[in-house]
């Protein structure tokens, strides 16, 4: 589905929710397409610590999900019908709560590789979602004195920043 269809999808649902929307801008954040929404009622989409915002993501990813595969013909070819092909990823940001969700994350594994880096030692950091912890492991994929490795079951899955002392990255 291309981005014109997702965000009259996106437009549709907040339309059917009874919330107003200034604007749905599409751009490029790390690789996947960003639908930004611009709303006076963002409290009631991001909700307490992003829950309804990732709420939104999932019901909007399956919308998405459900309308290609009604597309789908059985009798086209392989190529035809988008097999082999990779979908682009996507997800919705409302008033740049990501946006800015997402730099503080960069902002606190900064400081906490830091703290590794001075006292020497390993550091662990607080439960976090799948995606943020992948922007961890990715902000010290290059640093040659810390690795990173994600520990706990769940919910209480963090990462773990560990100094190797292996030269210096920064």
């Amino acid at each position: 589905m291309d981005s014109e269809h997702i965000k009259q999808l996106i437009e549709g649902l907040l339309k059917h929710m009874q919330v107003s929307v200034q604007s749905i801008d599409v751009s490029e954040s790390d690789g996947r397409q960003r639908f930004s929404v611009v709303t006076p009622d963002s409290h009631i989409l991001i909700g307490t610590k992003g829950a309804h915002l990732s709420a939104l993501n999932h019901l909007i990813k399956k919308m998405v999900a459900t309308k290609e595969n009604a597309k789908k013909d059985p009798s086209a070819s392989p190529l035809s019908s988008g097999e082999g092909e990779r979908e682009k990823t996507f997800f919705v940001d409302v008033n740049g709560y990501q946006e800015a969700a997402l730099e503080s994350v960069k902002n606190v594994a900064k400081i906490m590789g830091d703290r590794a880096r001075s006292f020497k030692t390993s550091v662990e950091l607080d439960p976090m979602s799948s995606y943020e912890r992948m922007v961890i492991h990715s902000f010290f994929q290059d640093a040659k004195d810390v690795k990173t490795e994600s520990v706990g079951e769940g919910e209480r899955r963090r990462v773990v920043i560990k100094y190797t002392g292996e030269g210096s990255s920064f």
